[in-house]
């Protein structure tokens, strides 16, 4: 009789992960056209939901989110327990307040070169909606800016992380 044990970690881990990456495209290709103009509000709410599974996991796993470079590596470890360790960057550190992540292999671009329907832009709005909910639930004190994007051209990803400026009017006290 098969069992779960029979199968290695990495195994199991790399189907995981790739169901996962593969499954934004695939759910693109069965409900786009059926729900129209409202696919893209449906789907930006998924994804800010699965932001808000960051926090869980940054919670629940005792995961540091104090600096902007925490912050990063935080969003960077929890994004890798979501989809695997095709997810691949590094996080630099610029000072305590401003770090950048950058992803040199994204597991949502895979499945953009075998499913004909998913482009590139869709990627990088399900990305950002994840990324600009997680990072100022980790820390209310910080927030993201994407500045490159593979799945616009660029080389490589590079997300800001940084901390929100003081509102217009409220001076820092020292």
């Amino acid at each position: 009789m098969p069992d779960l044990k029979d199968i290695p970690d990495d195994i199991r881990w790399r189907f995981a992960a790739e169901c996962a990456a593969t499954l934004p495209a695939l759910y693109e290709i069965a409900f786009r056209e059926a729900l129209g103009k409202k696919y893209g509000a449906v789907e930006q709410e998924i994804w800010m939901e699965t932001g808000r599974m960051i926090q869980k996991i940054a919670h629940d796993c005792s995961l540091p989110a104090r600096t902007a470079k925490e912050c990063a590596r935080t969003l960077q470890v929890a994004t890798i327990v979501l989809f695997g360790p095709d997810y691949g960057g590094e996080t630099i550190e610029l000072s305590d307040d401003r770090a950048v992540i950058v992803i040199r292999r994204c597991p949502f671009l895979a499945p953009i070169h075998t499913l004909s329907s998913a482009d590139h832009e869709r990627v990088f709005s399900r990305c950002m909606a994840l990324t600009l909910t997680a990072v100022p639930l980790l820390n209310a004190k910080y927030t993201a800016r994407f500045v490159r994007t593979m799945c616009t051209g660029d080389r490589q990803c590079e997300i800001k992380i940084e901390r929100k400026p003081e509102p217009a009017g409220k001076a820092a006290t020292t």
